[in-house]
């Protein structure tokens, strides 16, 4: 089965599982798991950022920062396509007591001028705006990357009303590969930044906050009221660190097979409006013959399994267990469709 519904479907290559049971580990919670010690400050100085925080997920790393950056009653100025928003259950709610402020991007991102406008006056009937989040690559903008220029504008925005800016960087390493951009770049930016391990970079489990060292204590103790205090995690954390040193600048291949599926996919009379591809996601309408759902059951049938994401859209997620001989299969089972 060639599965392309998510790049959190992969799976730890051997060599990737070697590093994984050859960590040493010790008790996190204690600060004394000298892999995820090491997987944090690799992190953190790859970003120049003061440390970090291994958490089991990217919506854990991402609810742990919100709730660090705001008081309850705040509100959050967010694209209203954002993870944050739309896929963490409600946790802005839930956890930080605040309020959200939706913003119509272009492709799931946002501009200076759109956070200006989102900002609430100094006024006791409204709630106090407090945070930016933003997201790169954008999930529902099908893989979209912000300009490095857009986010420093964004930046100044914040700076200049008193508002702290966090990433959602689920999948920020595909942006900085695609964009031929630096981490320190990110750093110099973001007041916080979530880091995905387990989607394109083929971990199992895990994701990064990174910020200020006052920042990731607090996070630190945000992290075990949730209750992701984790005992010999640098079982997991090891894998983390092979992923870092080893797939990273493999990801082009992703966003060059995602290119390829989708001029296969154009040419059919099936596809309608497409989103542009820029890294490993691809977001297509389906029009005429098939509806999204029909569409991923005849796929299926030839042991392709995609996602019907809306009434009329489909998703198709490039990683590294999509080997290139499965890339022409799909292709050549599109043009017989």
């Amino acid at each position: 089965m060639i599965d392309f519904r998510s790049d959190t479907f992969t799976k730890p290559s051997p060599q990737m599982l070697d590093a994984m049971f050859t960590a040493e580990v010790g008790d996190d919670v204690f600060g004394e798991d000298p892999t995820i010690n090491k997987l944090e400050i690799m992190m953190a100085d790859s970003f120049g950022m003061d440390a970090g925080l291994f958490c089991p997920s990217g919506t854990m790393t991402n609810q742990i920062a919100i709730k660090c950056h705001t008081q309850p009653g705040d509100e959050v100025i967010c694209e209203k396509m954002s993870h944050v928003y739309i896929y963490e259950g409600g946790g802005i709610a839930f956890n930080s007591l605040c309020s959200v402020k939706l913003v119509e991007g272009n492709l799931g991102r946002i501009t200076a001028d759109q956070v200006l406008e989102a900002i609430n006056p100094n006024d006791i009937h409204k709630p106090n705006s407090s945070l930016v989040s933003l997201e790169n690559t954008a999930n529902r903008g099908g893989g979209s990357c912000y300009n490095y220029n857009d986010l420093v504008n964004i930046k100044k925005v914040c700076k200049k009303n008193n508002l702290l800016l966090h990433l959602d960087g689920a999948r920020l390493y595909n942006a900085l590969v695609a964009k031929n951009q630096t981490p320190k770049q990110y750093g110099d930016v973001f007041d916080s930044i979530s880091i995905c391990l387990s989607k394109g970079l083929g971990t199992p489990v895990g994701s990064v906050l990174i910020g200020k060292k006052d920042f990731i204590a607090k996070a630190r103790r945000i992290r075990k009221v949730f209750g992701g205090g984790m005992r010999q995690g640098g079982y997991l954390a090891a894998a983390g660190i092979f992923a870092l040193e080893n797939n990273v600048e493999r990801l082009a291949k992703d966003h060059l097979h995602a290119k390829m599926i989708c001029e296969a996919l154009q040419a059919k009379d099936f596809v309608g409006t497409f989103l542009p591809v820029e890294t490993n996601i691809l977001i297509f309408e389906v029009t005429g013959r098939f509806t999204p759902v029909a569409l991923a059951k005849k796929l299926e049938e030839n042991n392709i399994r995609v996602m019907a994401i809306s009434r009329t859209q489909v998703r198709m997620v490039l990683h590294l267990d999509i080997l290139p001989e499965q890339v022409e299969k799909t292709i050549e089972t599109i043009q017989d469709l």
